[in-house]
């Protein structure tokens, strides 16, 4: 094959979140040619979601490679199992149970589906064309909806036995804390640190100060974003709930580093949006929580992709991975 026809070869990422699924097509040098979004919480039916998403990109695929340079669909997505190609009792999506994805989409698109967890696939995409360039040991968190993460040692995503490892989202940072949403574990990292959990925090701190900016907004208005706003403009209860939020987070990336000793910690999705209000109380509790020989080694690091891309090339990765 010529170098000509390798660069007109092209995959399908898709990122599923909770929320929204993000996809695009992706060539060999890792440019996405093209992308959109759909809603995820908008199809209860796996089978709906699949057709939706089939009338959104074969147009695309089309246009840009038609069939005979469409390699393949690689897919992130919460609770998926590598081995497998299911989705496993994900918390945070419609669908329930065992979902056999990867092979539904093999047969509506009729190429080759590979899927992992999405966190996983943002690591993925954080090592071959972002701030993680050249690392082999790092910890990937992404805070959106959830708390996911994707851990890299030795070069390779850690997979475990099952193809489930790295889910430290769900790991207890304090125990017999706030009720899981979903899961009903409690004190999950999720619980606090994703934003969902950083809303609840919120809701939870405006009542005890009346006189806090996030009281004047109603109830379900309440969210991360607005919690930024109001940090920014000065409110000192949503600085407050940014510096809680850090800590929560800090306290789990210390036993996280001692647990595998990683050169860096990026951090990837919306929450992240919020700078220093959290970065710096993570970065003081993390330092603060660990062995002395591990202190002033990690570092944390904000993504360099764009929020949807890192997802997108890492999934658009597994298809070309031997």
């Amino acid at each position: 094959m010529s170098l000509i026809d390798l660069s007109k070869q092209v995959a399908l990422g898709v990122d599923i979140g909770g929320t929204n699924t993000k996809y695009g097509l992706v060539n060999h040098r890792g440019e996405i040619l093209e992308k959109g979004n759909l809603k995820t919480d908008e199809y209860p039916k796996v089978e709906d979601f699949i057709e939706a998403l089939y009338n959104k990109v074969m147009p695309l695929i089309l246009k840009h490679c038609g069939h005979r340079h469409f390699d393949g669909i690689g897919i992130g997505a919460p609770n998926a199992n590598y081995y497998r190609g299911t989705i496993e009792q994900a918390p945070n999506l419609h669908w329930k149970g065992v979902v056999p994805f990867a092979e539904m989409m093999t047969k509506k698109f009729e190429v080759p589906c590979k899927m992992t967890n999405d966190a996983n696939a943002a690591a993925l995409g954080e090592m071959m064309f972002g701030a993680a360039r050249g690392m082999k040991d790092f910890i990937m968190i992404t805070l959106g909806t959830g708390v996911g993460s994707g851990i890299i040692a030795n070069g390779q995503l850690i997979y475990g036995h099952d193809g489930f490892a790295g889910e430290l989202g769900h790991t207890i940072v304090k125990p017999g804390g706030r009720k899981h949403w979903s899961t009903g574990s409690e004190g999950s990292l999720e619980a606090y640190a994703s934003a969902t959990g950083i809303a609840i925090t919120a809701k939870k701190m405006r009542v005890e100060f009346p006189d806090s900016m996030l009281n004047d907004y109603p109830e379900e208005a309440v969210n991360s974003k607005v919690v930024y706003e109001c940090a920014k403009k000065g409110d000192p209860i949503s600085i407050e709930v940014f510096r809680y939020t850090g800590q929560k987070l800090g306290e789990a990336f210390a036993n996280f580093v001692m647990f595998s000793s990683p050169q860096a910690i990026l951090l990837f999705g919306g929450v992240i949006k919020a700078g220093d209000f959290i970065l710096k109380p993570t970065k003081l509790h993390m330092e603060r929580n660990l062995l002395p020989i591990f202190r002033n080694k990690v570092k944390l690091v904000f993504s360099e992709l764009d929020e949807a891309d890192a997802a997108i090339l890492g999934a658009s990765a597994l298809v070309w991975e031997h």
